[in-house]
């Protein structure tokens, strides 16, 4: 189909702050230029062709049609021009704007969050993603039932002429959606809690979990792939990833780690799409470090972060633990000119972590790994341990979560190990074991 984007400008500043905030730091906004791009770029991603892309300023938004009478003959000649029987505006919509506009225009009108829920239906594979995608749109779709039905005349009520009026068409149908909405919920509270027993199965073996997010498209599919050597979907699309993906990967220092490929996000992501993803996104949530993923060769990539960051804040992470469990990694650098390839570099280098990598060419991957090591062993602590013949059981939870330094093997049938272990792992094997002694100085020397 042949659709024509818009998006509309409407007169504010380019920064914006939070209301009430005195003195906070301003948040960029993105160009008009990069908001058509990246419209255009979800429209495609559903297949359409893409007719023209038009910039449209609004300096006062209209609550019937949003755009002004002329604006919306002059988009009309376009569509008629160019047969289009597609628009997207790149703007929320309410009900009654989109079906006037349809009728202005006698075509069809999607806007922003339409086309993310198309996008999202289209790329859930799991039983999960179906879910989810689906409570979405019937959320979204629930306040437009007035524009969706033609025949919303009065069904008869009771039998034969003495029988009053009954509900109306559009009563029935938001009766029926309202239910459809509550068997999905009940179905997606089955789905949180088989992922609540799952995460409580991985916190008996305590693996770190590192988690992936980013804006869409910054390269966090390619990432996970070089980092662990999945063959999951990496395309240059907006949301080629929607279901989340867990990999066990062990790090240079031999710790197993869990690595989680999470939904990209994007500006104005609709409220209720986040609430509806909030089981996929709360594996974020659990996560002991997160990989936040910035595409560097985009210029853009400032507000992208911005946006990332308050939708991080929306799950509840602040501030004040974002720098904590946050690791930025500055993707995408081998498609910077030499001069800001080796200016960026720089930059990553004398700041607190931040780590400039490329997925594709493998640059930078081995200082990541590294420093996820270190983040993740916290105050490391020398000890030795002897695994008496009826505990050998644990010969691999400690290959698997220590640094082995030394290993003897005993004649009476036990194991002794010099290991470099996390508080953590400290506190977890001394509750297998019973009893963990730290070692001397001159031991070690020995």
């Amino acid at each position: 189909m042949r659709a024509l984007v818009l998006v509309p400008v409407l007169k504010q500043s380019r920064y914006s702050q939070s209301p009430g905030s005195e003195g906070a730091v301003p948040v960029p906004r993105r160009s008009d230029e990069a908001r058509l791009e990246e419209a255009t770029g979800l429209a495609r991603a559903i297949d359409l062709t893409i007719a023209q892309g038009l910039i449209v300023p609004i300096s006062q938004p209209r609550p019937a049609t949003l755009m002004g009478t002329g604006k919306i003959a002059e988009i009309k000649q376009m569509l008629d021009d160019n047969d289009c029987g597609l628009v997207i505006v790149d703007h929320p919509l309410t009900p009654v704007q989109q079906r006037n506009l349809e009728k202005e225009w006698h075509c069809k009108v999607i806007d922003r969050t339409g086309l993310i829920l198309e996008i999202f239906g289209r790329r859930a594979s799991t039983k999960e993603g179906t879910l989810q995608v689906d409570l979405a749109h019937l959320n979204y779709q629930k306040g437009r039932l007035v524009r969706s039905w033609t025949h919303l005349e009065r069904q008869r009520g009771g039998a034969g002429f003495m029988g009053g009026p009954g509900e109306t068409q559009i009563e029935a149908d938001r009766r029926l959606l309202q239910e459809r909405i509550l068997r999905l919920e009940r179905e997606l509270e089955q789905v949180v809690r088989t992922r609540q027993l799952h995460r409580a199965k991985r916190r008996k073996v305590p693996h770190p979990i590192v988690a992936l997010v980013g804006y869409t498209n910054a390269g966090k599919s390619t990432l996970f792939n070089r980092i662990t050597g999945a063959g999951v979907l990496a395309e240059n699309m907006l949301f080629a990833t929607l279901d989340p993906t867990l990999r066990r990967m062990k790090l240079p220092h031999g710790r197993t780690v869990i690595l989680s490929d999470t939904v990209g996000f994007i500006s104005d992501l609709p409220t209720h799409l986040v609430a509806a993803f909030r089981a996929t996104l709360e594996e974020v949530l659990e996560a002991d470090l997160i990989l936040h993923v910035r595409d560097m060769s985009d210029p853009d990539n400032p507000a992208q972060s911005a946006d990332v960051l308050r939708i991080l804040d929306d799950l509840g992470i602040d501030e004040k633990e974002r720098s904590e469990r946050i690791i930025e990694v500055w993707n995408k650098i081998d498609r910077l000119e030499p001069e800001a390839h080796e200016a960026v570099s720089e930059k990553a280098k004398g700041r607190e972590n931040v780590l400039a990598v490329s997925a594709i060419t493998g640059e930078g991957i081995e200082p990541l790994l590294a420093e996820i090591a270190e983040r993740l062993a916290g105050v490391v602590t020398e000890t030795t341990v002897v695994l008496p013949p009826e505990k050998l059981s644990l010969i691999s939870w400690i290959y698997d979560n220590a640094m082995v330094d030394g290993r003897e093997d005993r004649e009476d049938g036990s194991v002794a190990f010099d290991l470099r272990l996390s508080e953590q792992q400290a506190n977890a094997l001394e509750r297998k074991l019973g009893v963990l002694q730290p070692v001397e100085k001159e031991d070690w020397e020995r």
